[in-house]
């Protein structure tokens, strides 16, 4: 239960998460688990020194807690395919979920969007939050993401043809708890999946998102190829994930006219930036210096280098990024979301554009920027505190000190 007496938390820097000029000094003034006031800590210090509790972080930096809009919590991070991760109990992955949930917290991370899970996995670990069995943050859950029969993530998803099982899947998932749907518009590391074919109709995503939408629920939508862009955009989706220019052969090739439509749609992207580098490093590190090996690691270089012009040029064009890692998924870990906040200073977001892409924006592309993302009167207070100045070298984002949830600290 959160805890009644008013708090006053303090730093050296203040970051609210939304404005791009932070706090010299600046504290926070909390009770139970919502935020009352922020300024200077000479203003909204209370007159009653014995009705507050002080927590001084006079050379740190305090933040919103950070929202991860894109994890996978069933995942273990360690190379192993997707297929193969279903074929392991429910119970497991629950309690594998469990725990990338609380590490995901304790770095920092106070809402998470999970991005599809096996059957009711993930439901039952947000059930086992709520009733105080175990730590992590705040979820937002899809459940089973929606994919065609062999399409990515099929293997624990929702299988659907035509219209009214598109249909059926939605009002499903909204009975069983979800809070926004998950799609797979493209295929992807599904071993039976096309990548750069697109999976659904535009007519059968124009169903899942008129469905979604009724009940005041989003949609986002999985692509890594172009045609899986443009019928997402032509069928209403709210986000797109991954964003990859790829032609039906897999061949790169920036697509200016559907950047065009994102913005014009007003859409955020999730770019994943990290996800490939991840893979990346891990194969550097871990080589036996074989042919294949070698060959593997120059072309994963070359489509990251790819990526990054992509993300640029979009960037530049004017796309709204937020960040989600991606993770457990592959080789990328849980409990690593900073990665992420650091890859997006690599397309040209300057730290604070990076903060506020993993903090407000974030929230905002999930539907919760009521709750949180931000430092602001009558919001959740949840905040997190760093050592140095993250504005100075975001790598500091990494640095968490103390993880704040509900005005509680958890670590």
């Amino acid at each position: 239960m959160p805890d009644s007496k008013l708090k006053l938390i303090q730093g050296n820097l203040l970051i609210d998460g939304k404005s791009t000029n932070p706090i010299e000094k600046g504290a926070v003034l909390i009770k139970n688990n919502t935020i009352l006031e922020i300024g200077s800590p000479e203003i909204i210090t209370p007159s009653d020194k014995n009705s507050f509790e002080i927590f001084d972080f006079s050379d740190k930096t305090i933040l919103p807690g950070l929202v991860d809009c894109h994890v996978h919590l069933n995942g273990f991070g360690d190379g192993r395919t997707g297929d193969d991760l279903a074929l392991l109990p429910d119970e497991i992955l629950t309690l594998q979920s469990a725990k990338n949930a609380r590490e995901s917290l304790l770095s920092g991370v106070t809402t998470a969007r999970d991005c599809g899970a096996k059957n009711l996995t993930t439901f039952m670990l947000r059930k086992a939050i709520n009733q105080g069995i175990t730590i992590g943050p705040r979820l937002i859950l899809s459940g089973r993401a929606i994919a065609i029969i062999g399409g990515h993530l099929s293997y624990f998803g929702e299988e659907v043809t035509g219209n009214d099982e598109c249909r059926a899947a939605v009002r499903q998932l909204i009975k069983e708890g979800s809070d926004f749907i998950k799609i797979t518009a493209t295929g992807g590391s599904t071993a039976t999946s096309y990548p750069w074919r697109p999976s659904f109709t535009t007519e059968e995503i124009r169903t899942i998102c008129e469905e979604a939408h009724k009940f005041g629920k989003l949609v986002s939508a999985h692509c890594v190829s172009s045609e899986g862009i443009s019928n997402s955009l032509d069928g209403g989706v709210d986000q797109i994930i991954h964003c990859l220019f790829r032609e039906p052969d897999g061949s790169p090739k920036y697509r200016p006219d559907l950047t065009q439509k994102i913005i014009d749609k007003n859409i955020f992207v999730n770019a994943t930036i990290h996800q490939g580098l991840e893979s990346l490093n891990n194969l550097i590190l871990y080589q036996n210096n074989t042919k294949e090996e070698k060959n593997a690691i120059k072309k994963l270089q070359e489509e990251h280098s790819v990526r990054l012009e992509h993300c640029l040029r979009m960037k530049d064009a004017g796309v709204k990024f937020v960040c989600g890692s991606d993770a457990s998924w592959q080789q990328y870990k849980l409990g690593q979301f900073y990665k992420e906040i650091v890859a997006h200073t690599t397309i040209g977001l300057s730290p604070i554009e990076s903060i506020i892409s993993a903090t407000l924006d974030s929230a905002i592309a999930c539907g919760v920027d009521d709750q949180v993302g931000s430092i602001e009167k009558g919001k959740k207070a949840d905040l997190i505190i760093v050592n140095g100045n993250p504005l100075n070298n975001i790598e500091n984002i990494k640095n968490v000190d103390t993880v704040f949830l509900d005005g509680i600290a958890v670590n």
